[in-house]
């Protein structure tokens, strides 16, 4: 990192770009944030040295506004709906010309893409828990509920195929029940795929949530937070199984009340070897 202590912060949608800045702030970092139009929390700019806003597609105008401010280390938090993609984009010329010459627009291929494009201007993208280790996922069953015998056996089906649909770079997140896979996620999301999954388990539902086999930790880690509990209660969810010391977590004491207060376990698992 830079010696000015200057983080740069690509924010989507969402709580964590909020939470992220308010815990670099603590650790004495200045944070020059560009937020997305119809995505970013507007209260983010209460939590930023400063912060320029724009549409999905404007490369330009996002290493203009990290050059002026000396950025050199940036971080990438928050989603994008995807569904923008195909009805909200104004890509520059420098967005479409990256875009050309990708093969498909799957979620690695242009996250990459896009580090790569910034990293050619002396802007690093950063592992998003970079400075923050203490965001990651400590190995255990955080709440007072456990896991029963069948929906432990849902967590192992699973997580098996959750690296599967990982490994394709469809999603990272799969709700299963009775043995039965009950939603994947796909481009609605990890929230639109815990609710359809939990109206097909009626009650007996778990979500997994893992990394891809090949997970890039700059971007598109698993996440979760308070928020995650909050949908699984609506859906009747009541398991939530992530992996250890690899996915983010935010709010992690509210999350833990709010679960137990809900009757919901929360367990982190060490990846198989």
């Amino acid at each position: 990192m830079t010696a000015t202590m200057r983080i740069g912060l690509i924010a989507g949608g969402g709580q964590f770009p909020l939470i992220f800045s308010k815990a670099a702030r603590a650790k004495g970092l200045e944070v020059f944030a560009v937020a997305h139009v119809n995505e970013t929390d507007p209260a983010l700019e209460s939590h930023v040295t400063a912060m320029a806003w724009v549409h999905l597609g404007q490369l330009k105008r996002i290493i203009r506004f990290f050059s002026q401010h000396g950025i050199h280390d940036a971080v990438m938090m928050g989603g994008i709906t995807k569904t923008r993609m195909f009805t909200d984009v104004r890509p520059d010329i420098k967005a479409i010309a990256l875009i050309a010459g990708m093969r498909h627009t799957l979620d690695d291929g242009i996250l990459s893409a896009f580090a790569g494009a910034l990293e050619k201007e002396g802007i690093c993208i950063r592992a998003s828990t970079f400075m923050l280790p203490e965001l990651l996922a400590p190995e255990g069953c955080w709440t007072r509920r456990k896991p029963t015998r069948d929906e432990r056996a849902d967590i192992e089906l699973g997580w098996r195929l959750a690296k599967e649909v990982g490994r394709l770079d469809i999603g990272q997140c799969l709700v299963v029940g009775g043995g039965s896979v009950l939603a994947v996620e796909a481009i609605d999301g990890t929230d639109a795929t815990i609710e359809r999954g939990g109206r097909l388990g009626s009650g007996t539902a778990v979500v997994v949530k893992v990394c891809k086999p090949n997970q890039d930790f700059r971007f598109d880690v698993p996440a979760i937070g308070v928020e995650t509990i909050r949908t699984m209660d609506r859906a009747g969810v009541r398991v939530l199984a992530i992996e250890a010391q690899k996915a983010v977590v935010f709010d992690r004491p509210e999350m833990i009340a709010l679960a137990n207060d809900r009757d919901i376990s929360i367990v982190a698992m060490a990846t198989p070897e």
